[in-house]
Protein backbone atom coordinates (compact mmCIF):
# COMPACT_ATOMS: atom_id res chain seq x y z
CA UNK A 1 0.00 0.00 0.00
CA UNK A 2 1.12 3.62 -0.69
CA UNK A 3 0.65 6.40 2.10
CA UNK A 4 -2.46 6.64 3.57
CA UNK A 5 -5.63 8.86 2.52
CA UNK A 6 -7.91 11.28 3.69
CA UNK A 7 -11.13 10.55 2.16
CA UNK A 8 -15.13 12.57 2.47
CA UNK A 9 -17.63 10.64 1.72
CA UNK A 10 -21.14 12.36 1.20
CA UNK A 11 -23.78 9.71 1.03
CA UNK A 12 -26.97 8.76 1.36
CA UNK A 13 -27.00 7.07 4.32
CA UNK A 14 -24.52 5.12 6.31
CA UNK A 15 -26.21 5.02 9.70
CA UNK A 16 -30.04 3.51 8.45
CA UNK A 17 -30.06 0.41 6.21
CA UNK A 18 -33.78 1.46 6.52
CA UNK A 19 -35.29 1.39 2.74
CA UNK A 20 -32.15 1.58 0.91
CA UNK A 21 -29.28 -0.81 -0.24
CA UNK A 22 -26.61 1.92 -0.35
CA UNK A 23 -25.68 1.91 3.56
CA UNK A 24 -25.00 -1.68 3.92
CA UNK A 25 -22.94 -0.73 0.53
CA UNK A 26 -21.04 1.67 2.21
CA UNK A 27 -20.37 -0.39 5.65
CA UNK A 28 -18.49 -3.18 3.88
CA UNK A 29 -17.02 -0.52 1.24
CA UNK A 30 -15.31 1.66 4.02
CA UNK A 31 -14.60 -0.97 6.78
CA UNK A 32 -12.12 -2.57 4.06
CA UNK A 33 -10.71 1.17 2.49
CA UNK A 34 -10.22 1.88 6.51
CA UNK A 35 -8.62 -1.47 7.33
CA UNK A 36 -6.37 -0.47 4.34
CA UNK A 37 -4.96 2.52 6.62
CA UNK A 38 -7.25 5.62 5.27
CA UNK A 39 -9.09 8.06 7.31
CA UNK A 40 -12.66 8.35 6.54
CA UNK A 41 -15.09 11.12 7.47
CA UNK A 42 -18.75 10.16 6.24
CA UNK A 43 -20.83 13.28 5.98
CA UNK A 44 -24.78 12.36 6.09
CA UNK A 45 -27.95 14.33 5.54
CA UNK A 46 -30.06 14.16 8.60
CA UNK A 47 -33.68 13.35 7.14
CA UNK A 48 -36.48 11.87 9.97
CA UNK A 49 -37.02 8.58 8.02
CA UNK A 50 -33.09 7.34 8.66
CA UNK A 51 -33.18 9.20 12.06
CA UNK A 52 -35.74 7.32 13.70
CA UNK A 53 -34.24 3.72 11.98
CA UNK A 54 -30.79 3.81 12.90
CA UNK A 55 -29.11 0.47 13.27
CA UNK A 56 -25.48 1.74 12.78
CA UNK A 57 -25.09 5.03 14.63
CA UNK A 58 -21.46 5.05 15.53
CA UNK A 59 -19.10 2.75 13.03
CA UNK A 60 -15.75 1.79 14.15
CA UNK A 61 -14.22 2.36 11.49
CA UNK A 62 -15.06 5.88 10.53
CA UNK A 63 -16.05 9.10 11.49
CA UNK A 64 -19.75 9.67 11.06
CA UNK A 65 -20.92 13.03 10.97
CA UNK A 66 -24.67 14.83 10.00
CA UNK A 67 -25.41 17.78 8.50
CA UNK A 68 -29.19 19.59 7.88
CA UNK A 69 -29.28 21.18 5.09
CA UNK A 70 -26.88 22.99 2.45
CA UNK A 71 -25.94 25.93 4.89
CA UNK A 72 -24.99 23.33 8.20
CA UNK A 73 -22.47 21.42 5.27
CA UNK A 74 -20.71 24.69 4.92
CA UNK A 75 -19.27 23.49 8.48
CA UNK A 76 -17.18 20.72 6.71
CA UNK A 77 -15.60 22.69 3.66
CA UNK A 78 -12.46 22.68 5.56
CA UNK A 79 -12.76 18.60 5.80
CA UNK A 80 -13.73 18.69 1.76
CA UNK A 81 -11.15 21.15 0.45
CA UNK A 82 -8.03 19.18 2.45
CA UNK A 83 -9.20 15.77 1.88
CA UNK A 84 -7.08 13.87 -0.71
CA UNK A 85 -10.53 12.57 -2.47
CA UNK A 86 -14.04 13.42 -1.94
CA UNK A 87 -16.73 10.61 -2.64
CA UNK A 88 -20.36 12.06 -3.77
CA UNK A 89 -22.92 9.30 -3.70
CA UNK A 90 -26.18 8.64 -5.96
CA UNK A 91 -29.77 10.08 -4.29
CA UNK A 92 -28.09 12.28 -2.04
CA UNK A 93 -30.43 15.24 -1.06
CA UNK A 94 -30.24 18.05 -3.55
CA UNK A 95 -27.07 15.92 -4.65
CA UNK A 96 -26.22 18.75 -7.76
CA UNK A 97 -25.67 21.46 -5.21
CA UNK A 98 -23.52 19.48 -2.88
CA UNK A 99 -21.79 18.41 -5.89
CA UNK A 100 -21.00 22.13 -6.85
CA UNK A 101 -19.95 22.62 -3.69
CA UNK A 102 -17.46 19.66 -3.70
CA UNK A 103 -16.19 20.75 -6.84
CA UNK A 104 -15.62 24.21 -6.54
CA UNK A 105 -13.60 23.16 -2.88
CA UNK A 106 -11.81 20.17 -2.78
CA UNK A 107 -8.18 20.33 -3.80
CA UNK A 108 -7.73 16.87 -3.85
CA UNK A 109 -9.66 14.03 -6.60
CA UNK A 110 -13.34 14.12 -6.88
CA UNK A 111 -15.93 11.05 -7.56
CA UNK A 112 -19.22 10.29 -7.76
CA UNK A 113 -20.32 7.02 -6.60
CA UNK A 114 -23.48 5.88 -8.55
CA UNK A 115 -24.81 2.76 -6.39
CA UNK A 116 -28.09 3.60 -9.18
CA UNK A 117 -26.64 4.07 -12.30
CA UNK A 118 -29.43 2.70 -15.11
CA UNK A 119 -32.07 4.73 -13.04
CA UNK A 120 -29.63 7.72 -12.68
CA UNK A 121 -29.10 7.59 -16.56
CA UNK A 122 -33.02 7.00 -17.33
CA UNK A 123 -33.57 10.01 -14.96
CA UNK A 124 -30.55 12.45 -17.19
CA UNK A 125 -32.90 11.32 -19.96
CA UNK A 126 -36.02 12.68 -18.88
CA UNK A 127 -34.38 15.83 -17.75
CA UNK A 128 -34.91 14.91 -14.08
CA UNK A 129 -31.43 16.35 -12.34
CA UNK A 130 -32.84 14.89 -8.74
CA UNK A 131 -29.28 14.32 -7.72
CA UNK A 132 -27.10 14.67 -10.66
CA UNK A 133 -26.68 16.69 -13.61
CA UNK A 134 -25.46 16.15 -16.83
CA UNK A 135 -22.90 19.51 -16.66
CA UNK A 136 -21.31 18.31 -13.58
CA UNK A 137 -20.53 15.00 -14.54
CA UNK A 138 -17.50 15.74 -16.47
CA UNK A 139 -16.54 17.86 -13.27
CA UNK A 140 -15.88 14.58 -11.38
CA UNK A 141 -12.42 13.08 -12.05
CA UNK A 142 -13.87 9.81 -11.69
CA UNK A 143 -17.58 8.53 -12.03
CA UNK A 144 -17.56 5.47 -9.83
CA UNK A 145 -20.17 2.90 -11.67
CA UNK A 146 -22.76 0.58 -9.88
CA UNK A 147 -23.13 -1.03 -13.49
CA UNK A 148 -20.26 -2.07 -15.64
CA UNK A 149 -20.34 -3.44 -19.28
CA UNK A 150 -21.59 -0.35 -22.17
CA UNK A 151 -22.72 1.64 -19.99
CA UNK A 152 -19.32 2.96 -18.77
CA UNK A 153 -18.42 3.84 -22.76
CA UNK A 154 -21.43 5.77 -22.19
CA UNK A 155 -20.86 8.13 -19.26
CA UNK A 156 -17.88 8.50 -20.89
CA UNK A 157 -18.60 9.61 -24.74
CA UNK A 158 -22.03 10.98 -23.84
CA UNK A 159 -21.68 12.99 -20.41
CA UNK A 160 -18.01 14.00 -20.84
CA UNK A 161 -16.70 11.88 -18.10
CA UNK A 162 -12.74 11.81 -17.97
CA UNK A 163 -12.67 8.27 -16.34
CA UNK A 164 -16.21 5.98 -15.57
CA UNK A 165 -14.64 2.56 -13.89
CA UNK A 166 -16.95 -0.26 -12.56
CA UNK A 167 -17.44 -0.31 -8.92
CA UNK A 168 -19.82 -3.20 -8.23
CA UNK A 169 -21.38 -3.34 -5.05
CA UNK A 170 -20.00 -5.97 -2.57
CA UNK A 171 -20.32 -7.71 0.88
CA UNK A 172 -18.53 -8.13 3.85
CA UNK A 173 -18.27 -12.03 4.85
CA UNK A 174 -17.46 -11.74 7.78
CA UNK A 175 -20.45 -10.41 8.49
CA UNK A 176 -22.37 -12.70 6.03
CA UNK A 177 -21.84 -15.89 7.05
CA UNK A 178 -22.82 -19.40 6.41
CA UNK A 179 -25.31 -20.65 9.49
CA UNK A 180 -26.50 -24.28 10.09
CA UNK A 181 -29.85 -23.66 11.20
CA UNK A 182 -33.51 -25.47 9.99
CA UNK A 183 -35.18 -23.98 6.86
CA UNK A 184 -38.49 -22.29 7.45
CA UNK A 185 -39.28 -21.12 3.84
CA UNK A 186 -38.45 -22.57 0.21
CA UNK A 187 -38.05 -19.45 -1.51
CA UNK A 188 -37.23 -16.04 0.25
CA UNK A 189 -37.31 -12.49 -1.35
CA UNK A 190 -35.47 -9.41 0.88
CA UNK A 191 -35.91 -5.78 -0.97
CA UNK A 192 -37.79 -2.95 -0.67
CA UNK A 193 -41.15 -2.28 -2.52
CA UNK A 194 -39.99 -1.14 -6.41
CA UNK A 195 -43.17 -0.80 -8.64
CA UNK A 196 -40.63 -1.76 -11.65
CA UNK A 197 -39.95 -5.25 -9.43
CA UNK A 198 -43.14 -6.14 -8.87
CA UNK A 199 -43.97 -7.70 -11.91
CA UNK A 200 -41.42 -10.03 -11.61
CA UNK A 201 -41.64 -10.86 -8.24
CA UNK A 202 -45.02 -11.59 -8.79
CA UNK A 203 -43.80 -14.17 -11.65
CA UNK A 204 -41.20 -15.72 -9.47
CA UNK A 205 -42.38 -15.73 -6.01
CA UNK A 206 -46.04 -14.96 -6.00
CA UNK A 207 -47.82 -16.97 -8.66
CA UNK A 208 -45.52 -20.21 -7.17
CA UNK A 209 -46.69 -19.73 -3.78
CA UNK A 210 -50.66 -20.07 -5.67
CA UNK A 211 -49.54 -22.85 -7.29
CA UNK A 212 -47.26 -24.87 -4.66
CA UNK A 213 -49.87 -24.48 -1.65
CA UNK A 214 -47.87 -26.95 0.73
CA UNK A 215 -45.06 -25.04 0.54
CA UNK A 216 -43.42 -21.98 2.65
CA UNK A 217 -42.82 -18.31 1.19
CA UNK A 218 -41.28 -15.36 2.71
CA UNK A 219 -41.11 -11.70 1.60
CA UNK A 220 -39.06 -8.85 3.35
CA UNK A 221 -39.15 -5.31 3.14
CA UNK A 222 -41.12 -1.84 3.52
CA UNK A 223 -43.14 -0.11 1.47
CA UNK A 224 -45.34 -3.00 -0.48
CA UNK A 225 -49.20 -1.26 -1.06
CA UNK A 226 -51.60 -2.74 1.36
CA UNK A 227 -53.31 -3.85 -1.67
CA UNK A 228 -50.61 -6.48 -2.95
CA UNK A 229 -52.59 -9.83 -2.60
CA UNK A 230 -50.20 -12.14 -0.99
CA UNK A 231 -51.46 -15.58 -0.92
CA UNK A 232 -51.78 -17.34 2.47
CA UNK A 233 -48.38 -19.22 2.50
CA UNK A 234 -46.21 -16.00 2.01
CA UNK A 235 -45.25 -14.81 4.68
CA UNK A 236 -44.39 -11.13 4.89
CA UNK A 237 -41.67 -8.84 7.57
CA UNK A 238 -41.98 -4.95 7.09
CA UNK A 239 -38.43 -4.33 7.79
CA UNK A 240 -35.43 -6.99 8.22
CA UNK A 241 -32.12 -5.04 9.77
CA UNK A 242 -28.67 -6.11 8.02
CA UNK A 243 -27.36 -7.90 11.46
CA UNK A 244 -30.67 -10.54 11.09
CA UNK A 245 -29.83 -11.19 7.21
CA UNK A 246 -27.61 -14.18 7.51
CA UNK A 247 -30.15 -15.66 9.85
CA UNK A 248 -32.92 -14.72 7.02
CA UNK A 249 -30.75 -16.13 4.00
CA UNK A 250 -29.97 -19.28 6.61
CA UNK A 251 -33.59 -20.25 7.14
CA UNK A 252 -34.52 -20.13 2.92
CA UNK A 253 -33.67 -23.66 0.60
CA UNK A 254 -33.65 -20.66 -2.06
CA UNK A 255 -33.36 -16.93 -2.42
CA UNK A 256 -34.86 -14.76 -5.34
CA UNK A 257 -32.93 -12.02 -7.23
CA UNK A 258 -35.24 -9.60 -8.56
CA UNK A 259 -33.57 -6.73 -10.66
CA UNK A 260 -34.96 -3.12 -11.40
CA UNK A 261 -36.19 -2.64 -15.20
CA UNK A 262 -33.71 -0.01 -16.06
CA UNK A 263 -30.85 -2.25 -14.16
CA UNK A 264 -31.73 -5.14 -16.74
CA UNK A 265 -32.09 -3.10 -20.19
CA UNK A 266 -28.48 -1.75 -18.94
CA UNK A 267 -27.33 -4.99 -17.81
CA UNK A 268 -24.38 -5.44 -15.88
CA UNK A 269 -25.62 -4.53 -12.19
CA UNK A 270 -25.54 -7.08 -9.40
CA UNK A 271 -27.44 -5.83 -6.45
CA UNK A 272 -25.93 -6.10 -3.07
CA UNK A 273 -28.54 -8.24 -2.15
CA UNK A 274 -27.18 -10.43 -4.46
CA UNK A 275 -23.49 -10.60 -3.31
CA UNK A 276 -25.18 -10.72 0.38
CA UNK A 277 -27.10 -14.27 -0.30
CA UNK A 278 -24.31 -15.69 -2.29
CA UNK A 279 -21.88 -14.87 0.54
CA UNK A 280 -24.30 -16.80 3.16
CA UNK A 281 -24.28 -19.51 0.58
CA UNK A 282 -27.90 -19.91 -0.39
CA UNK A 283 -28.29 -20.88 -3.50
CA UNK A 284 -29.99 -18.16 -5.65
CA UNK A 285 -33.13 -18.10 -8.12
CA UNK A 286 -32.56 -15.00 -10.57
CA UNK A 287 -34.12 -12.87 -13.15
CA UNK A 288 -31.46 -12.75 -16.21
CA UNK A 289 -29.78 -10.23 -18.03
CA UNK A 290 -26.43 -9.56 -19.49
CA UNK A 291 -23.54 -9.64 -17.71
CA UNK A 292 -24.88 -11.73 -14.89
CA UNK A 293 -22.84 -14.68 -16.55
CA UNK A 294 -19.67 -13.41 -15.74
CA UNK A 295 -19.89 -12.63 -12.33
CA UNK A 296 -22.04 -16.34 -11.47
CA UNK A 297 -21.55 -19.45 -13.63
CA UNK A 298 -25.64 -20.37 -14.38
CA UNK A 299 -25.94 -23.96 -13.54
CA UNK A 300 -23.37 -24.24 -10.53
CA UNK A 301 -23.27 -20.71 -8.82
CA UNK A 302 -26.58 -19.44 -9.83
CA UNK A 303 -30.14 -20.02 -11.36
CA UNK A 304 -32.15 -18.69 -13.73
CA UNK A 305 -35.55 -18.60 -14.46
CA UNK A 306 -37.80 -16.23 -16.99
CA UNK A 307 -41.18 -18.02 -15.72
CA UNK A 308 -43.67 -19.41 -12.80
CA UNK A 309 -43.00 -22.78 -14.14
CA UNK A 310 -39.72 -22.85 -13.85
CA UNK A 311 -39.85 -21.46 -10.51
CA UNK A 312 -41.99 -24.29 -9.63
CA UNK A 313 -39.67 -26.89 -11.17
CA UNK A 314 -36.66 -25.90 -9.55
CA UNK A 315 -38.22 -25.53 -5.94
CA UNK A 316 -39.71 -29.44 -6.66
CA UNK A 317 -36.94 -30.77 -8.28
CA UNK A 318 -33.44 -29.64 -6.88
CA UNK A 319 -32.55 -32.03 -4.42
CA UNK A 320 -31.10 -30.33 -0.79
CA UNK A 321 -27.40 -31.84 -1.88
CA UNK A 322 -27.41 -30.24 -5.33
CA UNK A 323 -28.70 -26.83 -3.49
CA UNK A 324 -26.32 -26.80 -0.71
CA UNK A 325 -23.32 -27.24 -3.78
CA UNK A 326 -24.26 -24.49 -5.64
CA UNK A 327 -24.74 -22.24 -2.35
CA UNK A 328 -21.20 -23.38 -1.60
CA UNK A 329 -19.68 -22.63 -4.76
CA UNK A 330 -21.33 -18.72 -5.13
CA UNK A 331 -19.92 -18.38 -1.46
CA UNK A 332 -16.88 -19.32 -2.83
CA UNK A 333 -17.05 -16.39 -5.87
CA UNK A 334 -17.93 -13.88 -3.64
CA UNK A 335 -15.02 -14.87 -1.47
CA UNK A 336 -12.79 -14.61 -4.31
CA UNK A 337 -13.46 -11.12 -6.38
CA UNK A 338 -17.01 -9.99 -5.12
CA UNK A 339 -15.72 -9.27 -1.41
CA UNK A 340 -16.04 -6.06 0.55
CA UNK A 341 -11.87 -6.45 0.56
CA UNK A 342 -11.84 -6.95 -3.43
CA UNK A 343 -13.61 -3.72 -3.81
CA UNK A 344 -11.55 -1.98 -1.45
CA UNK A 345 -8.54 -2.49 -3.50
CA UNK A 346 -10.13 -1.36 -6.80
CA UNK A 347 -11.49 1.38 -4.68
CA UNK A 348 -8.06 2.75 -3.62
CA UNK A 349 -6.62 1.71 -7.27
CA UNK A 350 -9.58 3.99 -9.23
CA UNK A 351 -8.32 6.91 -6.27
CA UNK A 352 -4.51 7.10 -6.98
CA UNK A 353 -5.19 6.63 -10.74
CA UNK A 354 -7.18 9.61 -10.90
CA UNK A 355 -4.74 11.47 -8.58
CA UNK A 356 -2.09 10.91 -11.57
CA UNK A 357 -3.81 11.71 -14.19
CA UNK A 358 -4.92 15.13 -12.40
CA UNK A 359 -1.03 15.91 -11.36
CA UNK A 360 0.34 18.11 -13.03
CA UNK A 361 3.12 16.53 -15.81
CA UNK A 362 6.71 17.34 -15.62
CA UNK A 363 8.10 18.38 -18.96
CA UNK A 364 11.88 17.98 -19.67
CA UNK A 365 13.58 20.87 -19.91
Amino acid sequence: MEWPMRLVVLGLSLSSSWGNGHATTFRALLKEFAARGHEILFLERDVPWYASHRDCPDPDYCRLEFYSDLQDLERWRAEIANADAVIVGSYVPEGVAVGRLVQETAQGVTAFYDIDTPVTLAKLERGDFEYLSPEIIAGYDVYLSFTGGPTLGRIEARYGSPAARALYCSVDPAAYPPLDVAKKWDLSYLGTYSPDRQPTLEKLLIEPARRMSDRRFVVAGPQYPADVEWPDNVERIEHLPPREHPLFYAASRFTLNVTRADMIAAGWSPSVRLFEAAACAVPVISDRWDGLDALFAPGLEILLADSSEQVVELLSGCSEAQAAAMGHAARERVMNGHSARDRAAELEHYLREAMKASAPQLVDA
